[in-house]
């Protein structure tokens, strides 16, 4: 066995880093913000509330007025590389690759995810996999744990 920086593997092993940060719409336009609020505001990790109540408040109100307001938000930071979030956190993953290949560890796939929107942590885990990935290091992006950031993630996978 090889011990790498912090990595414990067989030679032949390949590591895969996933980083998992919250998510962002695809555009931003009131149909993807929709479409974004829509599968994050329906994951009972973010809002404990009764499912059937909540889904009447969820698709009865705020999928109905939320988006357009929001969209607005984002078109005031967005940029031409997309959502801050987006190009911060794939500077992040490669960056975060760059450095573990520049320290020796040529075994090792570092890729992202987002909780809510795309790339999806199922997506991730099959591009790891089929890229001979046989280990997997979930990294949640979070500065803290609980139930609607870190637990969440870990449900998703």
């Amino acid at each position: 066995m090889k011990f790498q920086r912090g990595i414990l593997s067989e030679a032949t092993d390949r590591t895969g880093v996933l980083l998992v940060n919250l998510g962002t719409p695809e555009a931003p336009s009131t149909p993807a913000v929709r479409r974004y609020l829509g599968e994050f505001l329906h994951d009972h990790r973010v809002v404990e509330l009764s499912r059937w109540i909540w889904c009447l408040i969820l698709h009865g109100v705020i999928l109905r007025i939320r988006p357009k307001r929001s969209a607005a938000a984002y078109q005031t930071i967005w940029r031409e590389s997309g959502s801050p979030l987006m190009s911060l956190t794939r500077k992040l993953t490669e960056g975060v690759e760059a450095n573990l290949k520049k320290h020796g560890d040529e075994n090792v796939s570092v890729t992202m995810a987002m909780r809510y929107g795309q790339p999806s942590v199922t997506d991730a885990l099959e591009h790891l996999a089929g890229s001979g990935v046989n280990r997997v290091a979930v990294l949640p992006l979070y500065p803290q744990y609980s139930c609607s950031t870190t637990a969440s993630v870990y449900d998703a996978g």
